[in-house]
């Protein structure tokens, strides 16, 4: 590993991917600056980004929105993108690096379709652009359970290959500090867990510690459910695969 230190702003530092970004970046000794409404830096209205940036090498993009409405998602992407690389570019930032989602390419509807306009206003520039796309967290499990707020909960019979938090982020972080841009051509890169799995499975594994039932569901109504059936948001053979499995981090959560 290279003993380089850089400074790299994290927009979205206080949220579930990004806490994990700013822990990876501080033990590998580079300085964080952690960016956030929470730290006075609004990436939509701009408020404190330019003294944010200012002395940054590199932007971690994760900031994200806050449901899965598909128009105010979008927008807040839109925004963020075009209002990262201008002040980014004020600041000589040397590139950004974002967290997208495995199949956000093909989405049509839905959270991942915004996803997959943030790449497309993202990439294009002024600024380099690196982009990571990862499988849904093991933490999206307990988000399914708790925005249902009941005894049983409806969850997607649909295949997934869940990953850790804290793996993404260390992906993301080698992938934004990597000296060499890649080569043209090479495809966007992925990370997933180490295992294919259902998630109504996974969600019974939680829902059996929560005292919540589960049951599964074909997906019905759900943004292109048939296109995840298909495995449409599986990881590619170029994927990186992490682990732990979801029984394994489950096992390990306090």
């Amino acid at each position: 590993m290279s003993t380089t230190t850089y400074t790299v702003a994290v927009a979205g530092a206080t949220g579930r991917l990004g806490r994990h970004v700013v822990d990876v970046l501080t033990e590998q000794g580079h300085r964080a600056v952690p960016m956030s409404r929470a730290t006075g830096v609004d990436v939509i209205t701009g408020e404190g980004l330019a003294e944010a940036l200012a002395g940054a090498d590199v932007i971690i993009d994760v900031a994200s929105w806050h449901d899965s409405d598909q128009d105010a998602a979008t927008e807040f992407f839109r925004t963020s993108a075009r209002n990262l690389h201008e002040y980014g570019q004020q600041a000589h930032v040397a590139r950004i690096a974002m967290a997208s989602i495995i199949g956000a390419d093909k989405a049509t509807a839905g959270f991942l379709a915004a996803k997959k306009v943030h790449e497309e206003v993202l990439l294009p520039g002024p600024l380099p652009v690196r982009v990571l796309r990862a499988a849904q967290f093991h933490e999206f499990v307990g988000q399914l359970l708790d925005w249902q707020q009941g005894d049983v909960a409806y969850v997607p019979a649909l295949p997934t290959q869940l990953v850790a938090c804290r793996a993404v982020a260390e992906e993301l972080v080698a992938l934004a500090l990597a000296p060499e841009e890649p080569a043209p051509g090479t495809p966007i890169p992925e990370i997933a867990g180490p295992r294919q799995e259902i998630m109504a499975e996974a969600a019974r594994l939680l829902g059996a510690r929560r005292g919540v039932k589960v049951v599964g569901v074909d997906g019905s109504g759900m943004p292109d459910a048939e296109l995840a059936a298909a495995g449409a948001f599986l990881p590619g053979p170029h994927a990186k695969l992490a682990g732990p499995t979801f029984q394994d981090w489950l096992d390990a959560q306090p």
